[in-house]
């Protein structure tokens, strides 16, 4: 069986387990309607608009004021 040859210190396992936890930021594109961030391949939660298209109405006062 393998065993340690020497004890590994706090400070050496944590700094080995920390890069397995670091979270990414999700990555934002613009929408070509509104110009508010979004997820990729996901709806504008601003205007309801995916790929150009209007999937949901989304009542908010960007887009009442537009009106």
């Amino acid at each position: 069986m393998a065993v340690p040859k020497t004890k590994v210190s706090k400070a050496r396992r944590d700094k080995r387990r920390s890069s397995t936890w670091k979270l990414a930021t999700p990555s934002l594109v613009a929408c070509s309607k509104c110009g508010a961030l979004h997820l990729p391949h996901r709806m504008c939660k601003e205007c309801g608009t995916y790929n150009g298209r209007t999937i949901k109405v989304v009542k908010s006062a960007a887009v009442n004021a537009a009106k």
